[in-house]
């Protein structure tokens, strides 16, 4: 999909991939617009208590830098080895990416993307045709205040990620009895359990639900509080039969991600901790009598029907793509994954390994079967949490080799 004139492109999320696909635009002197629906690094300032397992010398591009010293030849960055929180990232290279002279202009926060289209076509109409990449989308955009307009783009780039969109902690992945009414009570996210948060979890009894990286983060952290805090107990839920919640990683080049790993796996089998940990687990169920009255949680425990008692609950149970967005356009979709059918397709090939040591997928992969429409960063990984920030460099890189047609454009190699 070669193009000779200047595309107008829309990038949906202020994110690190966002920012770094509309940078990699406006260098080619290709007119972009960043549409975001909150603050720079949205998703990353939920979080942003949290330390990355990567450093900064891979979660950061030669490109950004210089946009950044373009702006501000004193700015320092940290050092290429150090692992920042998600906040501290924002704040040394996301928000000064924003700002330099190639995005300033061209970043629109408050701006949700409900839905995009193609001018006069409805999502049946001419599959597979040219007639449809002919045409140029439309985004239906709200801004501040609620209000709604139409734009038009030649490309989108939907850089919008997962974390906004949790998964349900019920049974075959679908919400427990009750969960929806007590949706808004419940943590789906990684909340700041040692800082902002400290006081609504010291002392209670908390049960967190998951088997992964965020809910092992989320149970560390209560075990912490629980050693200046001795009435602070958790009761941790997972769905896999295992003895220990998280597979350690032979030689883990990621040295925090190893280090939680330990720590997550020494809290779940020992037996003098505030932790007690319950494998082969789905919850069932969930009754709440409003904010701050407790919860009762009842479940399967290695077949045997359980039930506990809680003050808070915790579903770090994951994060899914929201398709809704482009529910009008031809996007065909991994039944599994609900990531692009290609990209899932290239991830299906490493399916047990660790993606961090994968290479780049082949350009081509990128490709949707809307022509002109690219899912890229998280969300085109789907479910799949094993998402690093460098794999989206290369998709930008990528994705602009597919739209010039040129196969060995590199931004970042002439850096």
């Amino acid at each position: 999909m070669a193009r000779t004139d200047n595309p107008r492109i829309a990038v949906l999320g202020a994110g690190p991939i966002g920012l770094e696909a509309a940078l990699y635009a406006r260098s080619l002197d290709f007119p972009v617009t960043i549409y975001e629906r909150g603050r720079i690094g949205e998703h990353w300032q939920r979080w942003g208590h949290v330390r990355l397992f990567t450093p900064f010398g891979i979660n950061s591009t030669s490109l950004g830098k210089a946009a950044i010293l373009e702006a501000n030849p004193r700015h320092e960055f940290p050092g290429d080895a150090d692992c920042l929180t998600g906040r501290q990232h924002v704040a040394t290279y996301l928000e000064p990416l924003a700002k330099s002279p190639r995005l300033r202009e061209a970043v629109k926060t408050e701006s949700h993307v409900l839905h995009v289209g193609k001018r006069g076509l409805l999502k049946e109409d001419a599959p597979a045709h040219s007639k449809r990449a002919q045409q140029p989308f439309r985004l239906l955009v709200r801004e501040a205040k609620s209000r709604e307009h139409t734009v038009e783009a030649d490309l989108v780039l939907d850089c919008s990620g997962t974390y906004g969109q949790h998964r349900w902690m019920g049974d075959g992945g679908i919400p427990a009895a009750g969960e929806i009414a007590a949706e808004a009570q419940i943590a789906y996210g990684l909340d700041d359990i040692l800082g902002e948060r400290r006081g609504g979890y010291a002392g209670k009894n908390v049960l967190v639900v998951g088997g992964g990286y965020s809910a092992a983060t989320t149970v560390c952290n209560l075990a912490a509080l629980a050693e200046k805090d001795v009435g602070t107990w958790v009761i941790w839920l997972a769905r896999a039969a295992v003895t220990q919640p998280l597979r350690r990683i032979a030689n883990d080049p990621l040295r925090e991600r190893d280090r939680l790993a330990v720590r997550a796996n020494t809290l779940a089998t020992r037996t003098d901790g505030n932790v007690e940990f319950h494998a082969q687990t789905v919850v069932e169920s969930i009754e709440t009598a409003g904010p701050d009255k407790g919860y009762r949680v009842s479940g399967l425990c290695a077949g045997k029907r359980r039930t506990w008692e809680v003050d808070r609950v915790i579903a770090n149970v994951g994060f899914s793509p929201d398709s809704s967005l482009y529910r009008e356009l031809q996007i065909e979709e991994c039944c599994a994954s609900l990531a692009p059918k290609d990209v899932a397709a290239s991830l299906l090939k490493h399916v047990g390994t660790d993606l961090l040591g994968i290479p780049a997928a082949k350009a081509d992969s990128l490709r949707t079967s809307e022509p002109g429409f690219f899912v890229l960063g998280a969300k085109s990984y789907g479910r799949n949490s094993q998402f690093f920030l460098r794999a989206g460099f290369d998709q930008v890189r990528d994705v602009f080799r597919l739209i010039t047609g040129k196969d060995d454009l590199d931004l970042y190699k002439k850096r």
